[in-house]
């Protein structure tokens, strides 16, 4: 006769002050030979309260084997509101109905949840044990669990195009869609804004320089690098400082050979070359760098407060001087040359090669807003997340891993969309590219994405920026980028013992099919099938760095890379990772900190103090 069992389940709702609900709970257990019919879980005195336990007794007449899933089921309370449940876990003891057996005897088993349940979601099934590959599983129930989980998802998050020819999006068109799982809401300190709010309906153009220097006054008054800004900006040194540590540092390009549209000769360059040199032997010692825009050639320009704007698609050139400065030696302000077309120099009137300058570092704004922030972090995250959310479900070792950094885009890339890049939002009112140039800028620049482009050291070396003097852009990002690899690798050893491993798993393989089907030309140099664990370790540390450290480089973050709250990464195997790419990160953090103290113009954007998971601004 099989033997009774007895369940102590204590179901456990977090801490935070809106987790309770009014509704009822209903639980299941399930094992690898039966499965309890559901329980009422908050019954009597017992309620669903935030930082609450609740107890219950389930028991059955013969044995379910081994314990593999708990079922969740919410439930509305006729009259009292719907509200959702944060549910923290589930912990489930066993007692054996035996002669002779001892408390002691117990076994309990955690099933962590820490996630939101709604009464519209149905049944929500909860595992215990560590995460695990799809060929590690042992339990026929549990394959079925991963396989009904990814069908389930994949009928919720469907993909969308934004733009054609750019990598796709989720198809959801309001917050409520997204429900509460994927939505986040933004605790961390914002900046003051308070002198900068009324100029946002200004439609007056700035009749001169005191008047902008009266609103830095109240703006800037205690940014220390905004007042050495207001010092230097008319500067040459500062122009070429701004390309490389700039807030978009990914343009600049070492040449060996000029573009044959820009409409320069030796003779015009040679007064800003060192005595005794030339344009060819400046050129060949890799001395001369680019700004090429020619992704906003013939872009159609916006109009704001009724006036035509205008713009530009520059050509810079650059040149690396003997004080070791990168300073501009010609510019260019669009692509076809002749006669409408001239090549301002530093020895033009200043007047107009500060213009000529000033339409540069315009150029510079729409490509940063658009492609090097938009496409290249956003974009990414949320082509990243999708994917991960379809093919990888929650066991999977590479969900959890990456779901910190990508989850976020989802809610902010929503909001992007149907608020800035929109009728009536910043780009349209605003912006020179406005909502015209938007869909042809973001498909132009989305074929120029290559791999290596996303990959920080082969990036660097391609553009021939990473033994650019006082570049501590590139410094630090290959610093960021390396300890992240080593993370990476580490946590892709703990589950991938072999290169095989990773070929034969086919949700990971699904993955990355999911990626470059919705995302990426097969002439974009971007892996098809994986091969390797090497492989798999680049590719995810550069989706990492993409969605954390790229992102803080052309923006800004306020909290600590690899600081994570889920609690997978308590698992002993995780948290030794974890506490040995802290520990590197935070010694970057103070080499840059040191470093900075002794800059005139500090570069603090890659310190990982200062680096967010994720996109979430």
């Amino acid at each position: 006769m099989a033997s009774r069992e007895k369940f102590e389940v204590s179901v456990h709702t977090s801490p935070g002050p809106t987790s309770g609900t009014f509704s009822h709970l209903w639980l299941s257990l399930i094992g690898s030979q039966g499965e309890t019919p559901p329980t009422r879980v908050n019954e009597g005195e017992c309620h669903l309260l935030p930082g609450s336990t609740c107890p219950v007794l389930v028991q059955t007449d013969s044995s379910l084997g081994r314990l593999v899933l708990v079922r969740l089921r919410l439930e509305v309370q006729t009259g009292f509101p719907n509200l959702d449940w944060h549910c923290s876990h589930v912990e489930v003891r066993r007692q054996h109905e035996r002669p002779g057996s001892r408390p002691e005897d117990a076994e309990t088993q955690v099933f962590h949840c820490d996630r939101w349940l709604q009464t519209g979601d149905g049944d929500m099934e909860l595992r215990s044990g560590k995460l695990c590959l799809l060929m590690d599983e042992t339990e026929d129930k549990l394959k079925q669990q991963r396989h009904e989980q990814l069908t389930h998802r994949q009928k919720l998050i469907r993909w969308c195009v934004f733009v054609d020819g750019a990598p796709h999006c989720v198809d959801m068109n309001t917050l409520s869609e997204l429900g509460p799982n994927l939505s986040f809401s933004r605790t961390s300190q914002q900046l003051n804004v308070h002198y900068l709010k009324g100029f946002t309906g200004r439609v007056q153009a700035w009749t001169s320089f005191s008047e902008l220097e009266a609103m830095f006054v109240h703006s800037g008054h205690n940014n220390d690098i905004a007042k050495k800004v207001r010092g230097h900006w008319k500067d040459d040194w500062y122009f070429g400082q701004q390309c490389v540590n700039g807030s978009n540092p990914l343009l600049l390009r070492q040449i060996r050979l000029l573009p044959p549209h820009l409409s320069v000769t030796p003779d015009m360059l040679r007064p800003f070359l060192p005595e005794g040199s030339s344009l060819e032997r400046e050129l060949q010692t890799g001395h001369i760098y680019l700004l090429d825009y020619e992704v906003l050639d013939g872009v159609p320009a916006n109009v704001v407060n009724g006036r035509q704007t205008f713009v530009s698609a520059p050509l810079c050139l650059l040149h690396l001087n003997q004080q070791q400065q990168l300073v501009p030696i010609a510019i260019q302000l669009q692509q076809t040359p002749g006669p409408e077309t001239p090549v301002f120099l530093p020895s033009d009137p200043g007047c107009d090669w500060l213009l000529a300058k000033i339409w540069v570092r315009s150029a510079d704004f729409q490509y940063h807003q658009l492609i090097s922030h938009y496409l290249r972090t956003h974009m990414m995250a949320e082509l990243f997340c999708v994917a991960t959310l379809r093919q990888l479900p929650d066991v999977h070792p590479l969900h959890q891993l990456l779901m910190p950094h990508v989850r976020p885009s989802l809610q902010i890339n929503l909001q992007a969309r149907t608020l800035l890049l929109a009728a009536d939002g910043l780009f349209d009112k605003m912006v020179g590219c406005g909502l015209k140039a938007i869909p042809v800028v973001l498909s132009r620049a989305s074929k120029g994405i290559r791999y290596r482009s996303l990959c920080v050291p082969e990036d660097l070396s391609d553009r021939g920026v990473d033994k650019l003097p006082q570049s501590y852009y590139a410094q630090d990002a290959l610093r960021v980028w390396r300890a992240l690899h080593r993370f990476v690798v580490s946590w892709v050893d703990l589950y991938y013992h072999a290169d095989s491993d990773a070929q034969r798993d086919p949700e990971l393989q699904h993955w990355l099919d999911d990626i470059n089907t919705h995302g990426f030309t097969r002439s974009a140099g971007f892996p098809r099938v994986f091969n390797s664990k090497a492989e798999v370790s680049t590719y995810v540390t550069m989706i990492i760095y993409t969605c954390s450290a790229q992102h803080a480089a052309v923006n800004f973050s306020q909290v600590p890379l690899c600081h994570y709250k889920e609690a997978v990464f308590r698992d002993d195997a995780h948290r030794r990772l974890l506490e040995e790419v802290q520990a590197e990160l935070e010694m970057i953090s103070e080499d840059i900190s040191e470093r900075n103290s002794h800059l005139e113009l500090p570069y603090p954007y890659l310190c990982p103090r200062l680096i967010d998971n994720s996109v979430n601004i």
